[in-house]
């Protein structure tokens, strides 16, 4: 008998984490490597969320606490999600989670029986696409297209649409394209689920990036034409620059779902240290807060302007300019016809030769992404790494017969 059951098999993984090794080998031998792979916000923790956990640590709230999330957090996110998405939100259906990461495999164990069918974004969060065969259901990705900005209509995603669709993905602001839903999008895609789609569906709005907002542009959930439907997620891991805190969060159109994943949390986690729970209500109800995103986000803006305007200066690379969260995802099918190779290939001789880290096209669904030669930029870093990245693409992108010499070594 094999030592691992089946299923271990059938679940991927980020590619984000697995470069890691190797970006750690190649500096390890001298090399400086420019990361522009992890999405992560390279600014500090904001020194009032920070305060306020040291407080509550020194206050002794380093003890058990409720599954669901502590009663202050709950409630805050509430109240935000209703004024923000003009929504009725109350805190018996908020959720917290150690992450905004465990409520998509969580949600597809909940919701899906096998065979049934899980509708998500191509390219789209991998973690998505990871656990579909995992649990048993069958993958459905909506390919979303340069053509359209990587939006995604209601024809689009009609065709996808049957009765046995449990769950649909949407990720507004976008990882890794940008994207920004109107709501004349998001009420075209609630019309065709509202006529495709079984009434019980669910709708796992990701909206973890709804800070992140570049040249005006605004958030709208889809929760606002399906409240019925719809499972928002969001956390302070981008937002407020903390991904090692992880608190996300999951806000169910039932307290009756919400009690499930409350029992789900005791089987896997017990509950999130309150501590980092407290962190969160400061990180929503402080004025500081916005003060705070407001800085990044303009750091942000620079380095995305600078980056896409050094992108398409560069003969085999095209980019869209993205409206929100913190990546560039150009187009290098000019640079892989050159060099006879696809996206992954030039990923790794970017990293290897280079000394790029970024991610390539196959990281965001692997399912119909052959032929489609991307690379995912963070811009998560400083902007004069972010310029030397420029630099040494510009180089690799004429690379030839270095490409030549590392494919046969």
């Amino acid at each position: 008998m094999p030592l691992l059951a089946e299923r271990v098999s059938l679940i991927d993984s980020e590619n984000a984490f697995k470069l890691g090794p190797w970006i750690r080998d190649l500096e390890a031998h001298g090399m400086r490597v420019i990361k522009c792979n992890i999405g992560e916000p390279d600014f500090p923790l904001p020194q009032h969320i920070a305060d306020e956990v040291k407080r509550r640590i020194d206050e002794g709230a380093t003890h058990y606490c409720d599954p669901q999330g502590i009663e202050p957090l709950r409630k805050a996110i509430a109240k935000n999600v209703s004024e923000t998405r003009g929504i009725e939100v109350t805190p018996d259906r908020v959720v917290v989670f150690p992450g905004a990461k465990p409520p998509i495999g969580l949600s597809q164990q909940t919701y899906c029986n096998p065979g049934d069918e899980v509708i998500y974004p191509s390219p789209g969060f991998p973690i998505y696409e990871s656990f579909t065969r995992y649990v048993g259901a069958v993958p459905r990705p909506l390919h979303l297209t340069e053509e359209s900005n990587f939006a995604c209509t209601g024809a689009e995603l009609a065709p996808l649409i049957n009765q046995r669709t449990r769950l649909i993905f949407l990720n507004f602001p976008s990882n890794p394209t940008g994207g920004v839903a109107t709501p004349e999008q998001l009420a075209d895609l609630a019309r065709v689920i509202r006529r495709k789609a079984s009434p019980d569906v669910r709708v796992y709005s990701d909206e973890v990036y709804e800070s992140i907002l570049f040249d005006g542009a605004k958030h709208h959930s889809i929760a606002r034409e399906l409240p019925g439907n719809t499972i928002i997620v969001s956390g302070v891991s981008k937002s407020y620059a903390w991904t090692g805190g992880r608190i996300g969060w999951a806000i169910f159109p039932t307290a009756e779902e919400a009690a499930v994943f409350r029992n789900l949390n005791i089987n896997y986690f017990s509950c999130v240290p309150a501590y980092n729970q407290y962190g969160a209500v400061a990180a929503i109800e402080s004025p500081e807060s916005a003060v705070s995103i407001a800085k990044m986000n303009a750091a942000f803006a620079l380095r995305r302007d600078m980056v896409w305007s050094r992108l398409n200066m560069i003969d085999g690379i095209r980019c869209n300019l993205p409206r929100a969260a913190f990546y560039m995802f150009p187009n290098i099918s000019g640079i892989c016809e050159r060099f006879g190779c696809d996206a992954t290939e030039f990923q790794r001789f970017l990293l290897f030769v280079h000394g790029v880290a970024t991610l390539d096209r196959k990281s965001f669904g692997q399912i119909g992404s052959e032929g489609k030669h991307y690379l995912r930029i963070s811009i998560a870093t400083a902007f004069d790494e972010l310029e030397e990245a420029m630099r040494r693409i510009e180089i690799a992108a004429f690379d030839v017969d270095r490409f030549k010499a590392w494919r046969n070594a």
